[in-house]
């Protein structure tokens, strides 16, 4: 079967991975890095596994479904654990996380 009937979910984990780098490099420019720990490490799980699912995807790997439902999870903690901040970064990385975590699951389904 085709990729392309990822094509939303795919974009959805790209969107959001650019989203977890930017955020992940602007925590650190932060003045209180170490307040932002969590939210970096969070990142930096969620870019990188938002781009093994992307690629899973595309290749129409057996366990794409399998690694779209674990991304859709750590993009929600991803998430959850932005929206706690008020940097604008960090907002939105939340909404680019919970609109992935949606694409995954909807796909995983």
């Amino acid at each position: 079967m085709s990729h392309e009937k990822y094509t939303d979910c795919i974009e959805a984990c790209n969107a959001c991975a650019v989203a977890c780098n930017h955020c992940a490099a602007s925590c650190l420019a932060e003045e209180d890095v170490k307040m932002m720990a969590k939210c970096i490490a969070l990142d930096m799980d969620c870019a990188g596994l938002c781009q093994l699912a992307a690629a899973a995807m595309a290749r129409d790997s057996a366990h794409a479904g399998a690694i779209c439902r674990l991304c859709a999870e750590v993009c929600k903690s991803c998430g959850d654990e932005c929206s706690g901040h008020d940097a604008q970064h960090c907002r939105d990385c939340a909404q680019a996380c919970y609109r992935c975590a949606e694409a995954c699951l909807a796909m995983a389904d």
